[in-house]
């Protein structure tokens, strides 16, 4: 498993999977060619059904620039090993003198058929949770110090850089106010929610609160604004969300918030280590499912809960995502995944709270939902996996757009 650089993330929105990573994979192939006149993209299946929305293609021509791009979409159409695939072209004298097929498999990776382009070592030998759970008993130590002793001291140093974004993104948020980019004209709701939230008392506060802070990060990532991939773009609200309450909730230390960052992290690089984070691969279960599950893990971690505790709200934050779809109006990473991200983030604390009041012993282990998981996103319909052809997507296709 590798470290958890390649899943913290820090990029622009809207989204890890098609412009983070089609960005990288514009550069890259910039980078080898030594003649060119022009460039042809071909985007196929899910990135081509909802490339426009998600700014795919402004991207890739901000990398390329200053040289032309013509664009093809074929969204009916998908390349061997992932939804999301593109093929690029070098064109020199009206011939294609180079083309390279690339994948962009969530998180804003990158694969072709070599393999993941991530050339980062295997940093982890213990790759399911089950494991650094007996790791952890038997050292007599949590899981953010069984990431400690794997990737050495250093992985504070990005994580005390994640955790600063995350903060500067949800100030950017609460601040700001307006209409979100797109057709959809999506008013912003941040702003208001969190001035709401602080004249609100006890347990309204506290939901309202959650609420605001990822609705900040959402609407800043809607934006194309800088957010951390936690584990994804369209994800980005959740933790920063809930390691936002509990800092200014219990006064917790940045030292402190960044071993629960840490925990929530490796729960992250098992899903995508063992399954997907991809939207395009196994619907929003995989994105904002196991953003749920991160979170809870951390809100047991930072509320001195066991390990066992620790896994366990983990899995239910997982568990009850399961099946969950991935249907955007028009592309675009608003409507239903701003809202989304609010409501998970409170359901992570209430999946947190449950497993404090518990022993931690239950049934159903998190490794186990995550192969659930899988095969639960392998039998979604492709129309409700980031293609906008099924759910809410279709409902609203021909329709003025409404609030949400």
């Amino acid at each position: 498993m590798q470290s958890l650089i390649e899943l913290f993330k820090i990029g622009y929105g809207p989204s890890s999977s098609h412009t983070i990573a089609p960005g990288r994979a514009a550069s890259l192939f910039l980078n080898r060619q030594k003649k060119i006149s022009s460039f042809r993209v071909t985007l196929y299946g899910s990135i081509a059904a909802t490339g426009k929305g998600h700014a795919t293609d402004q991207v890739i021509k901000k990398v390329l620039s200053p040289f032309h791009v013509d664009f093809e979409w074929k969204d009916r159409e998908e390349l061997p090993l992932h939804p999301n695939g593109l093929k690029f072209e070098c064109i020199y004298n009206k011939k294609c003198i180079d083309s390279w097929e690339v994948y962009s498999p969530g998180g804003g990776d990158l694969m072709d058929n070599t393999g993941n382009l991530n050339k980062n070592k295997q940093v982890y030998p213990l790759s399911s949770l089950t494991e650094v759970i007996g790791w952890c008993a038997k050292e007599n130590k949590e899981i953010w110090e069984y990431v400690e002793f794997c990737e050495g001291v250093k992985i504070w140093e990005h994580l005390t850089i994640v955790w600063q974004v995350m903060q500067e993104t949800i100030q950017r948020g609460f601040e700001k106010k307006g209409v979100l980019p797109g057709s959809l004209k999506l008013a912003r709701k941040a702003h208001s929610y969190y001035n709401k939230a602080n004249k609100m008392a006890d347990s309204s506060n506290n939901l309202g609160l959650i609420m605001a802070a990822a609705l900040a990060v959402a609407e800043e990532n809607a934006s194309g604004e800088k957010v951390v991939a936690a584990p994804t773009c369209g994800a980005a609200g959740v933790v920063p969300a809930i390691l936002y309450f509990l800092k200014k909730e219990k006064k917790l230390s940045d030292e402190i918030i960044l071993r629960g960052l840490a925990t929530a992290g490796f729960i992250g690089n098992i899903v995508k280590t063992n399954g997907s984070i991809s939207g395009a691969e196994v619907g929003c279960q995989g994105e904002l499912g196991t953003a749920c599950a991160m979170a809870a893990g951390a809100f047991v971690q930072l509320n001195d809960g066991t390990v066992q505790q620790v896994e366990y709200a983990a899995e239910m934050g997982f568990e009850h995502n399961l099946g969950l779809t991935c249907d955007p109006i028009g592309g675009y990473v608003q409507i239903p995944c701003i809202e989304r991200n609010a409501f998970i983030a409170q359901k992570a604390r209430e999946c947190g709270v449950y497993a404090l009041l518990s022993d931690g012993k239950h049934r159903i282990s998190f490794d186990e939902v995550v192969e659930v998981m899988m095969q639960t996103g392998k039998d979604l319909q492709t129309k409700y996996r980031e293609t906008s052809q099924g759910g809410l997507a279709i409902l609203y296709k021909n329709k003025i757009p409404r609030q949400s």
